[in-house]
């Protein structure tokens, strides 16, 4: 298969449009063509006149590991072009940046999940683009985490950093797809492009959404691995609590844990909880240290979500259920347990971070109900994740 980076490097009718134009790249370590060489490398390589980069949160080097981390702008050694950074002093392109190019390519590997800030990095450049004048351009990559759709859609006034608009946790779409549905969505008048993928097939065995023949490259530091992707939209919401959701360790937003806390006691309350929630991944006790983040050099007893090998069901796997059975088990085996942490998330203030990662309240208001059950989460989900199905389908494009 071929990415939109790919394509667009090897079909030279594809590149036509941007001859005489000043270009920009929106990239990060992951952009990188098929044979693993940089895009930016590649395009000029190509003839196509970069005059301009811009990068993510952290970075495009991808060095900063934390959020609210901020990178400077600077220039480019190598080819002593200006580097715009979108996670510094600003989140949203300046009109200085936005003069040094006519159209932009963004070349960014997303893990599919509303809160990865990489979504609203696409808005942002779109509503800029329409205010200067300028072309966007998506060089499509695959959803690791595939089609599946969870989790609550974020609501009206909650929108952030972190939620770019009215869609669930787990959106099920592409950079290129959530383009196009933002420019309908927020009536953006911005002249918007993808160059698409080609032989992409999401609900193909083993990958779902990962082709086997390609490399995984973190797209920040802790993506490690399709796995994490997969896990994400609901390790994410770990962020919001004193729980640790594994930075510190190899395998960081894969897991979760802390000092005070028996895993296999969490385990089993998860399964008396909602048994159903956990199908499709295994789930394993162990122990960890962090060596920063929450809990740093203390031993956690911690749970493992496995969403691969043979109790991988790509279908029936629900990550965000899955951490909310977590949280659930927390609250009514240590119901005083200081679960949700306080503190300026995503530069939201007066707000619980664990609110902010989900669009609105719903989630913890069900945890700290000491009387809710899954059914009742459960159907206050399903809806929202029955018209968001509905909402993308004729943007889908793949």
């Amino acid at each position: 298969m071929k990415f939109g980076i790919d394509r667009l490097l090897s079909e030279p009718e594809l590149r036509q449009p941007l001859d005489g134009q000043r270009v920009a790249l929106l990239a990060h370590p992951a952009s990188v063509t098929a044979d693993l060489t940089h895009s930016l490398d590649a395009l000029i390589a190509a003839g196509v006149n970069i005059t301009a980069m811009f990068g993510p949160q952290h970075g495009v080097r991808g060095d900063l590991q934390d959020n609210m981390m901020e990178s400077p702008d600077f220039t480019d050694p190598q080819y002593n072009i200006p580097v715009f950074s979108l996670y510094g002093e600003v989140r949203r392109p300046t009109g200085q940046s936005m003069g040094t190019f006519d159209t932009i390519l963004i070349d960014l590997q997303d893990v599919g999940c509303r809160i990865y800030t990489f979504v609203t990095t696409l808005l942002y450049v779109l509503e800029a683009a329409a205010e200067h004048g300028k072309t966007v351009w998506v060089l499509d990559r695959p959803n690791p985490a595939g089609r599946p759709i969870e989790g609550l859609t974020l609501l009206p006034g909650w929108e952030s950093f972190v939620g770019a608009g009215p869609m669930p946790m787990r959106h099920g779409m592409t950079l290129g797809e959530l383009g196009h549905w933002f420019v309908d969505h927020y009536k953006i008048d911005v002249e918007y492009r993808v160059i698409g993928m080609e032989g992409w097939a999401p609900d193909a065995a083993p990958g779902f959404g990962w082709p086997e023949s390609r490399v995984w490259i973190n797209p920040s530091p802790n993506a490690a691995n399709v796995n994490m992707a997969r896990a994400y939209a609901g390790t994410v919401m770990l962020e919001g609590t004193n729980l640790s959701e594994g930075r510190g360790t190899t395998r960081p937003l894969e897991l979760f844990g802390a000092p005070d806390i028996d895993a296999k006691a969490a385990i089993a309350e998860m399964r008396r909880i909602a048994p159903d929630w956990l199908s499709g991944c295994t789930l394993r006790d162990l122990w960890f240290q962090p060596t920063f983040h929450k809990h740093v050099g203390e031993l956690c007893s911690g749970v493992f979500i496995h969403a691969e090998g043979a109790g991988y069901d790509h279908a029936a796997f629900r990550p965000w259920r899955v951490q909310a059975a977590g949280f659930k088990a927390i609250r009514t085996l240590y119901p005083d347990y200081d679960l949700w942490r306080d503190f300026p998330y995503e530069y939201e203030f007066g707000k619980l971070a664990i609110d902010v990662i989900n669009g609105g309240p719903g989630l913890r208001d069900w945890v700290d109900d000491r009387g809710a059950v899954a059914g009742q989460l459960e159907s206050l989900t399903r809806g929202d994740e029955i018209a968001w199905q509905e909402t993308r389908r004729k943007y889908l494009l793949y």
